[in-house]
């Protein structure tokens, strides 16, 4: 552990099986250090609650999952984050685009939808309760994960970081015990309750067995940055852009990260990469290649990171919490990046987690699975609705043009990519979507049959 913040982890050391102990060494322990475990620990301190962070890595480090969307000003909020967040100069996350290069124009009796089009929303034409701004943040993510564990650590959360956390052991006393590498020396401590926040490592799915295959998304991502990209100087300049590709299944985000420069990432099926036989660079650049304006750009720019590539990363749980335990962010779920709720759901999940945890703590409660009800409740919901967006995006891309150009459902969709995802049980707009999906489905003459896409989404029930 090259540094830790806060004071000691106070290691139990090794205890016999079944002991009882009258106090742990901390109320929360948290595995992970990113977004999900930074806000769990800055709730619970800022609470009074004594919690401790094991991060494997060192802060800051690279990480992908680069745009925000507005509902995690809510949490910023109520974490007084929000003025390191403008301090920090992040760039400010207005709207977002999407552009396709086809040619086709394809229409239905009462309306018109051009795939050749680009379509754009603004974060200020739906407002939001709570939300005072009509922007979010794009980020620098080892910059932004190191100032939220550094926020946890200053409301009272003791980090450590630079430890492996080898085992959560539930059975082994009154309460859960985390056995972890510092170096080469074994610690252990003691806490009434763990959460894993350990993003797509996911300890505990892993450990308890609960982790299953997403059983239709199977995306592939090869990313890195570049300076000096011509972003333009319009009022879309710090949009976030999503540009489809020809290939099915295909799209690249373009992210701003500073004033010059900006993250690109191709995603696609992990088939599609597999045919190819390329290199990654080779992949990513035939990619770009198809859409010609992007690749004249990124030509003249410079890449400034190395290329990194993401596999294998759409899954669920069996179960999200249990006796002792809660999973939140990617330790728990992830699909897809194509509307960038990887930050919020883990932001928004923390803030479950954790008023969960302290309604247990101050009724005495044991961490019982009963005890996460609420979280559990709200967080299936809200990525179930996440979950079904992504399907129907990929089921019939050109549906997602339709509904944004739509002045009747431009809204609701614009609550979705806002975040506002966890208090209905489907939006209307979500209802409406895929009875217009399930139309084109069953008919063959459907001008939009042939757009269909080969994803088929169980939709309605998602692995979580």
């Amino acid at each position: 552990m090259s540094e830790t913040r806060g004071s000691d982890p106070a290691p139990s050391g090794s205890t016999s099986r079944k002991a009882v102990l009258t106090r742990p060494d901390f109320d929360v322990a948290i595995i992970g250090g990113g977004p999900a475990g930074s806000a769990a620990a800055a709730y619970l301190a800022k609470a009074g609650v004594r919690c401790v962070v094991f991060e494997n890595e060192l802060f800051p480090r690279p990480h992908v999952g680069e745009s925000l969307v507005p509902s995690t000003t809510r949490v910023f909020k109520d974490l007084d984050f929000l003025d390191q967040m403008e301090e920090a100069r992040f760039p400010r996350k207005y709207g977002a685009a999407w552009t396709s290069s086809a040619k086709p124009v394809y229409s239905m009796d009462w309306a018109e939808v051009g795939s050749d089009c680009q379509v754009d929303v603004r974060f200020a034409e739906r407002e939001q309760e709570g939300v005072n701004s009509n922007y979010t943040y794009h980020v620098d993510r080892g910059k932004f994960d190191l100032l939220l564990l550094q926020h946890a650590h200053k409301l009272g959360a003791t980090v450590c970081e630079g430890v492996r956390v080898q085992r959560a052991d539930f059975d082994d006393g009154e309460y859960p015990r985390i056995q972890a590498l510092l170096g080469r020396k074994e610690i252990n401590v003691r806490a009434r309750v763990v959460v894993d926040a350990s993003g797509r490592k996911t300890f505990l799915g892993r450990q308890l067995k609960l982790k299953v295959p997403d059983p239709v998304f199977d995306q592939y991502a090869i990313h890195t940055w570049f300076d000096g990209f011509d972003r333009g100087n319009g009022e879309k300049r710090d949009f976030i852009f999503i540009h489809f590709l020809p290939v099915t299944n295909t799209w690249v985000w373009q992210i701003p990260i500073t004033d010059s420069i900006t993250s690109f990432g191709v995603v696609t099926q992990k088939k599609n990469f597999a045919k190819s036989k390329a290199s990654r660079e080779k992949f990513f650049w035939e990619c770009i290649g198809t859409r010609p304006e992007l690749l004249e750009k990124l030509e003249a720019a410079e890449r400034v990171r190395p290329f990194k590539d993401e596999g294998d990363y759409s899954y669920g749980m069996k179960s999200i919490c249990g006796d002792g335990f809660a999973m939140i962010g990617d330790a728990a779920r992830f699909v897809d990046p194509i509307f960038s709720s990887g930050v919020s759901i883990a932001l928004n999940s923390a803030r479950l987690a954790t008023s969960d945890i302290l309604d247990s703590l101050n009724n005495g409660g044991t961490f019982s699975g009963e005890d996460f009800k609420t979280f559990e409740t709200t967080v299936r919901r809200g990525t179930r609705n996440w979950y079904e967006f992504i399907s129907l995006y990929y089921r019939l891309n050109v549906v997602f043009t339709y509904f944004v150009a739509d002045p009747k459902y431009r809204l609701g969709v614009l609550q979705l990519l806002q975040g506002d995802v966890y208090d209905e049980e489907r939006p209307p707009v979500l209802n409406k979507m895929r009875e217009l999906v399930t139309e084109v489905e069953r008919n063959e003459k459907h001008p939009w049959h042939n757009l269909l896409g080969d994803l088929m989404a169980p939709a309605v029930k998602p692995a979580y």
